[in-house]
């Protein structure tokens, strides 16, 4: 587990650093080595709620639960991502499930005590939207300010009720915190935005201060006709009418052909209509004529993203990178991150998908069966894995390995490879006689068991199959106790016996086994009963 570990320990890094998606990207790689370890997720859904992503921070959340219920921490996660969704009632029972657990715990009882607070004042839920927590991180003064739980908290009881705003207007930090969260942005395709209509205008508009504007006299005529023209172009841009747009940023760059706002603001018209080699040029030839006059490195930074937004477009992923990078270069920001690491993600992709070759693959695969043969078990892995990256959809190559594992004593991998095996192709006998094999070897007879009835299910005549279901059946019948003891360690098991929902439907399958047919009809109901009857705690007759 050393792989789990270290992936475990660079998502922990990237979190602290703030990078969101970079660490959710770790963990999940630990996730896909380890599926049942419940930190893992536990971490994850932190950094899916520090991102804002409050739906997936609960699914791992739960899944945390699943997987470990007696984890207090994991209880923890549930309320705080409940209470960010507003779900404050529903954040209250995950609290207190926890304190049953640990009644001294102080996360759980803080949280709690706030979770209270929130559902007795009726608030019926509104969290903050992901896109106001994007503002307030990618501002450098409300980002200080995110890091003190008192500046959230005020945040979070001015955004649920305006009201209280007059109140704190006092308060340097909330007049910040306005001007961030209305800031009056296009978002990235535009430099400068057009005016807002007042009527719509955020009330954060009238206490703004905007530094004080140059004296009329002091400006150049061509240049104030250039901006004139500017806005105008900005109003036609809001209003998606492109050829006007086009009309007055170039009369501004006509007037004033040493700003690189106006090239900006034309390439994010051409990048509107799609055409993305014009947007790149326009971008390039305001990158030069940025350099020449000075620009703020800032409009740099966004002329070069946007030549990476282009590439993006075009799907040509790996000159998206490079202009990404250029961006950073210039002005490094969150957003440019998460466009960099989500550039990466597709190269990597692509790159895997360009390693396939199935005539590789084949020769790969002989060689791990020589080195079978010859006994030599990790030499044969090694090609039976180069044999996998060539051609990932090949079922007998994950059984083959498995095989290899097995001879290892490396039953969890030999396991991740049968079960993917089976789910490429169902109907291949030797993955699941190789599962139940494996299975066996853990001392998890009944689910070996069911591993052998599937592979039966395909050949009833098959002696490997035959013989491993005897033999597993045997071992459950003659030490009952024993196999009751390792079913009652899984969590999943303990999970469905703890329902008491579950409880009455076993009751009722006792003494009416005619009930189970109207249960199977539930979807959830029928998989935990799955579950029961592979952990070898209840049967059919």
């Amino acid at each position: 587990m050393e792989q789990v570990s270290a992936l475990k320990e660079k998502g922990n890094a990237a979190l602290s650093n703030g990078d969101y998606d970079e660490a959710i990207d770790f963990y999940t790689q630990a996730i896909e080595v380890d599926p049942t370890n419940h930190v893992l997720y536990s971490n994850r859904s932190a950094a899916n709620a520090t991102k804002g992503d409050y739906e997936a921070s609960l699914e791992d959340a739960n899944k945390t639960i699943e997987l470990n219920p007696t984890w207090v921490k994991g209880y923890c996660r549930q309320g705080t991502t409940l209470s960010f969704l507003g779900r404050h009632e529903e954040a209250v029972a995950a609290y207190k499930k926890g304190i049953v657990l640990e009644p001294t715990n102080t996360q759980c009882l803080h949280g709690l005590a706030e979770a209270m607070k929130q559902a007795r004042a009726g608030k019926s839920g509104m969290p903050l939207k992901p896109e106001i927590l994007d503002k307030l991180r990618n501002n450098p003064k409300t980002k200080a300010w995110l890091e003190d739980p008192s500046y959230l908290e005020l945040v979070m009881k001015l955004y649920t009720n305006p009201n209280l705003l007059l109140s704190h207007l006092n308060d340097e930090r909330i007049l910040t915190t306005l001007n961030v969260i209305s800031g009056l942005n296009l978002g990235e395709m535009m430099d400068t935005d057009p005016p807002t209509d007042f009527k719509k205008a955020s009330p954060s508009a009238s206490y703004s201060r905007p530094p004080p504007p140059e004296p009329e006299e002091d400006i150049p005529q061509n240049i104030r006709d250039a901006r004139a023209q500017k806005e105008l172009g900005n109003e036609a841009y809001k209003k998606k009418v492109f050829d006007k747009a086009h009309e007055h940023y170039n009369n501004a760059v006509a007037l004033d052909p040493t700003d690189i706002t106006y090239h900006n603001n034309i390439a994010a018209v051409y990048f509107e209509q799609k055409e993305f080699e014009k947007c790149i040029e326009q971008c390039e030839k305001g990158i030069e004529i940025g350099r020449e006059n000075r620009a703020d490195f800032k409009l740099i930074a966004k002329a070069f993203t946007r030549i990476g937004n282009a590439y993006k477009k075009k799907e040509e992923w790996k000159l998206a990178r490079t202009y990404y990078e250029k961006s950073m270069s210039e002005h490094r920001t969150p957003e440019i991150k998460t466009l960099l690491s989500d550039i990466e993600k597709k190269i990597r992709e692509e790159e895997r998908r360009a390693y396939i070759d199935p005539e590789k693959a084949a020769l790969e695969k002989e060689l791990g069966n020589q080195f079978f043969k010859d006994g030599d078990y990790g030499s044969a892995v090694k090609h039976y894995s180069e044999a996998v990256k060539r051609n990932p959809d090949d079922a007998k190559l994950y059984s083959n390995r498995a095989a290899c594992y097995t001879k290892l004593a490396a039953f969890d991998l030999g396991l991740k490879d049968c079960e993917k095996c089976c789910e490429l192709d169902s109907k291949f006998i030797k993955g699941w006689i190789r599962k139940g094999k494996i299975l066996q070897g853990m001392q998890q007879h009944s689910k070996a068991t069911s591993a052998y009835q599937h592979a039966l299910s395909l050949d009833p005549t098959n002696a490997e199959a035959l013989e491993g279901y005897r033999s597993c059946t045997m071992q459950i019948n003659t030490n009952p106790e024993e196999v009751s003891k390792r079913a009652m360690s899984d969590p999943e098991v303990q999970a469905i016996l703890r329902d008491p929902a579950m409880r009455i439907i076993l009751d009722q399958m006792q003494q009416d086994p005619n009930a189970l047919r109207d249960h199977l009809q539930n979807p959830d109901i029928a998989s935990k009963i799955q579950k029961l009857l592979e952990a070898g705690l209840i049967a059919i007759h």
